[in-house]
């Protein structure tokens, strides 16, 4: 009861029963005025001074405040004992204005021995028991009341300060949520722009270098000499920017099998590039996102057959056994800088320019480090190492999840091709695929 209106009914309401008492209480004579003016009283102290201290900041006016009630309480009840009424309103205002637990006590005790001084005054040593009953008995259920709900108002501070610091919390997980999601989705980019749109790039450089070749062999004019150089500086510039996208940052076309989808990816390069490629691949029915992970290691496999292996033919194998899938990339080209390894990265030949075979991965590139965390992904490994008579080989073991029987179920009405499930805002149906340009067909040209 905050509001100082009801405050003001209630100071109203008790004043009128004093009065009323006060009237109708034998003997009626001139010592009436006393009582009637300890009413007026009380209404005078409580509009001029009391009621302002309601709701309004500490300060020593609340203490005046009780002392002034207390001393026309007692002078009240000295005139007429039915005065004592006065109790139900000053307790509850002792403790609305007090600023703590230990300051309403102080009051309601204040409120209770001015109780028995009136009763003493106005019989003597007699009433002094009758005033300290009446006073105990208020004094008791008042702070019995008062402490009760105040214990329930501190709870329900207390309840509003967890419910803040939750919101608080939960605001706060919610921003690192959002954080995580964002930095997530900046490596997916990036890996999704290093084996598409740069592996394209690269692939256009390439071509362009080729048939600038080609023209300048066959006596062809400056301008169309000039013209292929013209493209093959484009394509070098959005190459470059596309790493640096990449460096700043970090899917599949649906249709068919894997084996499929590595079969024209194996051909393509082959008219590309006139590597003879050999594709082999025996496994069972597995998940989207490992088929995905294959796709991309292959495409980076024979992308760095063609920068940097100088070599004449290639082998892509897929196996599985024992829960694991095992992809092998191999070439008979220059082989490894120096020496082989588990494609750490580590190790000379690993990601330098100067490493030659899938493994390897061109200046500015993003190849090995892209397929070791795509393949860390689904808890897989790679490992980087020589051929045996020549070459280098790259090997990817991913595990297997149990394959669930809806799994199996797709496999037979037709695995969806991960050379088409393009990423978002990517085509799939524009006759490209999403690596190199020797990858991006779906249908022989």
């Amino acid at each position: 009861m905050q509001n100082r209106r009801w405050w003001d009914v209630a100071a109203v309401a008790v004043a009128l029963v004093v009065a009323a008492i006060t009237a109708m209480v034998p003997p009626f004579g001139a010592s009436d005025w006393g009582d009637w003016a300890c009413v007026a009283a009380f209404l005078a102290f409580y509009f001029g001074y009391g009621r302002w201290r309601i709701m309004s900041p500490p300060s020593p006016h609340d203490t005046i405040a009780v002392v002034g009630f207390a001393v026309i309480l007692a002078v009240g009840v000295a005139f007429e004992p039915s005065f004592a009424i006065l109790q139900t309103f000053l307790y509850p205002f002792a403790w609305s204005i007090a600023t703590n637990t230990r300051g309403a006590v102080l009051a309601n005790l204040l409120i209770g021995s001015a109780v028995v001084i009136g009763y003493t005054a106005r019989y003597g040593m007699a009433g002094l028991a009758n005033g300290i009953a009446i006073a105990a008995l208020s004094v008791v259920f008042s702070l019995a009341l008062g402490l009760w709900i105040t214990r329930i108002a501190e709870y329900g501070e207390e309840r509003a300060q967890l419910l803040a610091d939750l919101q608080a919390a939960q605001g706060e997980l919610a921003a690192l949520s959002r954080e995580s999601g964002v930095a997530s989705e900046r490596e997916r980019l990036a890996r999704e722009i290093h084996d598409t749109i740069a592996q394209s790039l690269t692939g256009l450089v390439m071509v362009a270098q080729r048939a600038r070749g080609e023209v300048a062999a066959l006596d062809g004019s400056e301008k169309a000499v000039e013209s292929v150089e013209m493209i093959e500086a484009l394509a070098r510039e959005s190459l470059t920017e596309a790493r640096s996208l990449v460096a700043s940052m970090a899917a599949m076309p649906a249709g068919s099998s894997l084996a499929e989808a590595l079969e024209r990816l194996a051909d393509r390069f082959q008219r590309e590039t006139g590597v003879q490629v050999t594709t082999s691949v025996d496994i069972g029915a597995i998940d989207r996102e490992r088929e995905v992970v294959l796709l991309r290691c292959t495409q980076e496999g024979l992308a760095n057959v063609r920068k940097h292996a100088r070599a004449a033919t290639a082998t892509v194998r897929v196996e599985q056994g024992d829960g694991l899938i095992v992809l092998t990339i191999s070439d008979d080209g220059s082989g490894l800088s120096a020496g082989s390894g588990d494609g750490s990265g580590s190790g000379p030949g690993r990601s330098g320019s100067g490493s030659s075979g899938p493994g390897g991965s061109g200046p500015g590139g993003f190849g090995l480090a892209g397929m070791r965390e795509r393949v860390g992904l689904v808890g897989g490994r790679l490992a980087v190492g020589e051929t045996p008579g020549g070459g280098t080989t790259l090997t990817i073991t991913v595990p297997v999840p149990p394959v669930q029987a809806d799994a199996v179920e797709g496999a037979g009405d037709g695995a969806a091709d991960p050379a088409t499930d393009a990423a978002p805002g990517v085509a799939a149906s524009d006759g490209r695929h999403q690596g190199l340009p020797s990858w991006r067909s779906g249908v022989a040209p």
